[in-house]
């Protein structure tokens, strides 16, 4: 009996090591799969506030009737949920401020008119095959809207520059003049700056507008916009991939 109690004993403890150690594949095979899911494999885009851009997908199905098997979906910067702005290659009215901006090309790619910061977020487009069935995942594009003012008073002027992005911004955001980093190189400069937002106050006898040039860096991004009090609208936006 003792001897038969020792192997069961044993075995209890084979069984405990297993359960462990499923356990902790479970947890890992959880972790991963988290891990995935917060990877972005997709493009991204920075465009002028005022301008146009074209969005383009990875994924499309060719010889599609009037883009019948494409839906683009849009969720704002605060991470909001999703909403279609496409259906079957039909525009839809949901997105009061945006729909009367929105088009779709022959290739079923998304033009968006006159962008403002309403319209930083991520786009995705997603295929069906024709009984209405998903194909693939969808292509996903980050959209970055930087916008620029300008504030007159008598000889003081005030220019913004911001950047909004989806979800949290890691830009920092500062002002060059003539190529050169106002706030190193310019001490009679007043600047303010704030999450994603730099704001500089100049004479106009001393400096010009149009001297002055937004750069936007973090890691892996340098881009950088010449102040221009309307931009053209038409301008595609400024593409890297991640």
């Amino acid at each position: 009996m003792q001897h038969f109690s020792r192997r069961s004993s044993s075995a209890d403890a084979n069984s405990r090591e297993k359960k462990v150690t499923m356990a902790e594949q479970r947890w890992i095979q959880t972790l991963f799969l988290l891990i995935l899911e917060f990877q972005f494999t997709g493009a991204s885009y920075f465009i002028r506030g005022g301008g146009d851009i074209t969005l383009t997908s990875e994924n499309m199905i060719n010889h599609q009737n009037n883009c019948d098997r494409t839906t683009w979906l849009f969720s704002g910067s605060g991470n909001t949920a999703a909403v279609e702005l496409v259906n079957r290659g039909k525009i839809q009215t949901e997105s009061k401020s945006k729909s009367h901006r929105l088009s779709v090309t022959e290739n079923c790619s998304l033009v968006i008119k006159k962008v403002t910061d309403e319209d930083a977020g991520r786009y995705s487009c997603r295929q069906f095959d024709k009984p209405g069935r998903q194909q693939g995942s969808d292509s996903e594009v980050d959209v970055s809207v930087v916008t620029m003012t300008q504030h007159k008073d008598t000889d003081k002027v005030t220019l913004n520059c911001s950047v909004w992005t989806y979800g949290l911004c890691s830009y920092t955001v500062k002002w060059l003049y003539d190529g050169k980093d106002v706030k190193n190189n310019h001490s009679n400069l007043l600047t303010s700056q704030s999450s994603c937002t730099n704001t500089v106050h100049f004479l106009t006898s001393l400096y010009q507008s149009n001297s002055f040039t937004c750069e936007l860096t973090d890691d892996d991004t340098n881009q950088q916009f010449t102040f221009t009090l309307y931009p053209p609208t038409e301008k595609p936006g400024r593409k890297t991939m991640s």
